[in-house]
Parts: C-alpha cells; sequence; structure tokens
C-alpha cells in the first residue's frame, strides 16, 4: 500500500463506499431529485453550492429538483459554519435556496476521512472543493462510489497524481459518471464561439500562442499561536506545494487550458525560469514555499510555441488573458472583458453571462439527458501542462519532455498526515538545484 493510501488513512471506508447501493451512475433521468453532497466547506466550495442551485433555479424555476444533503471538511467549525450559512434565510446567496437545504447532524462530517463517510450516504452528486492536493484520492472514491461529481481544478499537484486521474478517465466512462471540472470558460458562450471560430480556420494555421495570470495574491492566513504545523498548513493551503501545487497550478491552469483547447492538444515540453521575490520571508512553516512569478516556453508537437507568464507582485497592472496567433489572424480573449476574432468582438451581448452557474447548467441537463458530460481528460490534461512548467521553471533552463514528466515517481503527498501534528516544510525550491525523479 503506498504513502499516498497511508496519508488518507481511509482504505477501508473507500471499499465500503464502492459497494453503496445508491450510486449516481444509476441516477434515472426525468424527475428525481439530485443529491448534492459538498466536500470542502471553504469558500470555493460554498460557491459551487450556490452555483448549482442557481444552475437548477435555470433549468425548472419555482420546481427545483436539486438539495444539498450532506456535507463535509477537514474541520468541524468549516462543516458548522458552511450549514449556517446555507440555513440562512437572509444570506445574500443562500437565502433564495433555504428550502433545498436538507443537511442534517447525521449528514455532517469532518475529519480527514469525512470525505469517504459522505460517499457513503445516498448523495448522487458529490463537490469536490478541498485542497487541490486531495483531488486525485478524492475523485478516485467518488468514481469508485458511482457518484456524479464536480470537482474543482486543478485535479493534481504531481506526476503521482495525474496519473491516477488519467486513470479515473476510462472508469468513470464506464460506469456512465459526469464530471464537470472548474475550468468554466469551456462552457462560457463567448470562450466557445471564439473557439469554434479559431477551429473553423477564423485565424488561419495556429502559428503560436500567448496566456498569462499575472496578478496579485489571492489570500495568505498568518499562523494562530499554538497552531499544529499540520493544522496550519491546511487552513493556508494555497501556499504549501503538497496542498497547492504552486500557484502556476492552482491558478494559470485556466489560461494553459484554453490554449490546450484552442490546439487540442496538450505540449510536448517545456523550459523556463522564475522564483520567489515577494512572498512571505521567514521559515517556511510559517511563510510557506510557493514561488511568486514563473515564465515557461511550452512546445507543442506540431511545433506551436506556447509563452506563458503567472506572477503575484504587488503591482496595480494585471493581466489574465490568452492570444492565439494564426497564419491570418489573432483570437484574444479577456475573462469578462474582451472575446476577439482578428480585433472584432464576438458575442458581445452575452459576455455578462456566468460559466461558474452555466457549468453546473451543463452538468445537471447531461446528468437528466442519460449522456452525461465527462472533462476528467482535459482537466487532467490542463493541470498536468501546469505542472510540467512549474517543474521546467523548478529545474531552471532545463527542457523537460512531457512523456518523462508524468512517467517519474514524483509524490509531494507527506507520509502518514495527521491533524494537530508537527510537520516539517521544506525551504522553496531553489532555481536549478530540483532534478526530475526517477520513473515510477
Amino acid at each position: 500500500m503506498s504513502n499516498r493510501r497511508d496519508f488518507l488513512k481511509a482504505s477501508a471506508a473507500v471499499g465500503g463506499v464502492a459497494m453503496a447501493s445508491n450510486f449516481a451512475g444509476a441516477f434515472a433521468a426525468g424527475n428525481e431529485t439530485i443529491k448534492v453532497g459538498l466536500i470542502g466547506c471553504g469558500s470555493r466550495g460554498r460557491g459551487a453550492v450556490a452555483n448549482i442551485l442557481q444552475a437548477e433555479a435555470k433549468i425548472n424555476g419555482a420546481n427545483p429538483k436539486v438539495e444539498i444533503v450532506a456535507v463535509a471538511d477537514a474541520f468541524k467549525e468549516q462543516t458548522a459554519s458552511a450549514v449556517k450559512a446555507f440555513n440562512n434565510p437572509d444570506h445574500e446567496h443562500f437565502g433564495p435556496f433555504v428550502k433545498q437545504m436538507k443537511v442534517t447532524p447525521e449528514t455532517t462530517f469532518d475529519g480527514l476521512d469525512a470525505y469517504s463517510k459522505l460517499l457513503a450516504t445516498d448523495v448522487n452528486l458529490v463537490i469536490l472543493a478541498t485542497p487541490p492536493g486531495f483531488r486525485p484520492f478524492h475523485l478516485e472514491a467518488a468514481v469508485k462510489a458511482k457518484k456524479h461529481i464536480f470537482c474543482e481544478k486543478p485535479v493534481a499537484v504531481d506526476a503521482t497524481g495525474a496519473r491516477k486521474c488519467y486513470g479515473l478517465v476510462e472508469e468513470s466512462k464506464k460506469a456512465n459518471i459526469a464530471i464537470v471540472a472548474g475550468t468554466q470558460r469551456r462552457h462560457q458562450k463567448p470562450y466557445i464561439e471564439v473557439m469554434k471560430r479559431v477551429h473553423d480556420g477564423g485565424i488561419g494555421e495556429i502559428r503560436a500562442a500567448r496566456c498569462a495570470w499575472n496578478g496579485r495574491e489571492p489570500w495568505y492566513k498568518k499562523r494562530e499561536a499554538g497552531q499544529a504545523d499540520s493544522t496550519y498548513q491546511l487552513k493556508n493551503w494555497y501556499h504549501f506545494l503538497w496542498t497547492c501545487g504552486d500557484h502556476i497550478v492552482e491558478q494559470h491552469v485556466h489560461n494553459l487550458d484554453v490554449v490546450n483547447w484552442a490546439l487540442n492538444d496538450h505540449p510536448i515540453k517545456a523550459v523556463g525560469f522564475g522564483g520567489r521575490a515577494f512572498r512571505h520571508p521567514g521559515d517556511p512553516k510559517d511563510a510557506g514555499q510557493i514561488w511568486d512569478h514563473f515564465a515557461v516556453e511550452f512546445e507543442y508537437k506540431n511545433g506551436v510555441r506556447l509563452s506563458s507568464y503567472c506572477r503575484h507582485f504587488p503591482v496595480p497592472q494585471d493581466d489574465v488573458s490568452e492570444t492565439v496567433i494564426g497564419s491570418t489572424g489573432l483570437a484574444y480573449t479577456r475573462d469578462g472583458s474582451a472575446y476577439t476574432i482578428n480585433g472584432k468582438d464576438v458575442l458581445e451581448d452575452e459576455k455578462a453571462l456566468s460559466g461558474y452557474v452555466q457549468e453546473h447548467i451543463d452538468l445537471l441537463n447531461s446528468i437528466r439527458a442519460g449522456a452525461p458530460l465527462n472533462e476528467l481528460k482535459n482537466v487532467t490534461d490542463a493541470t498536468f501542462t501546469a505542472i510540467l512548467g512549474r517543474n521546467a521553471c523548478y529545474a531552471s533552463g532545463t527542457t523537460l519532455k512531457w512523456a518523462d514528466a508524468l512517467a517519474s515517481a514524483e509524490d509531494i503527498t507527506p507520509k502518514n498526515f495527521a491533524l494537530g501534528k508537527p510537520m516539517d516544510a521544506t525551504p522553496a525550491p531553489r532555481p536549478g538545484s530540483w532534478k526530475l525523479p526517477p520513473r515510477a
């Protein structure tokens, strides 16, 4: 049994959910209520709950057939806070949907094995919104439990996790499980129209691309007095490699996914550089390990080069965009503000549509139609594109090939993880000192 399984300490529970009698793979189309469970009760998980309820309101109006019936999180205070918000009739996002909130004390779970307890209930669909380091394990358990899935991106933080996700693609398809990922741009009408025109030859043959997520630090939490290392790393998960994967993986994955979409492929190699210039100084046990800037050149098998940039600098100018350069024109997308082909707007009247809601509309409609969407391959491609770029930058100037990187034994999950325990944190990777692990 691998250390990753030991890390979860939930083998028996996962085995149990695999035999659950009520599962989404057998969910019948029609008027049955879809019962939803939330795994990961932080802000993104709660946001996804609001989004799926908003989506159902657009589908079925005053006669909704989606209920939130269970929640799970490593921390009890998180589940309590979420349930309180869900049942608040005056809450900005949840107030209109309190009648659809059916979470009970018996379906409220906490601890590292909370996800497996939730999967053993009769939920039809699960929202996976824990820190990304947990995603491969939770995906595997949800697929074995035959639940439909909405999972946040990214789906892995290392090669071992990515291989697990690739292995789940066919398994989930055979089980007729829907898996929609949090790469919401693929569900936004303006993005869809731009990509349709790119694929139809609207800019000629693709010659090059550029994408960026150049912004500022999203958030950082200081350690509370007396807080154990392991607890702090989960609370401040964005800043630790095993939980986040670094910001190129957690955040820039969106832009990399758009370029993969345009090219209908993933890169075959990458070279890059980066570092940690503005991040919090001090002991990595308190300050974290992730970098604050990356610059990568990816190469695709057709010879196309992608210039990729992401940074978290305390400067006012941001750039979150994608550019695809063709032999006869250019496609440019900047979420929420620009969707153009050769300088001309595409579907300008659709700019206000929320991909966060539309992805859940598409998910629910696909389940009810008996033709479940499955986006696991695409999101795993995007995730490993980001991991490849990250590792190429850590190696600083060393070209890494996709096949070699994916076959490596890279596994950054800590062994025997438990809440409330002391835990080491290695220093941030030094440019050029990182080496690709040997083949698994």
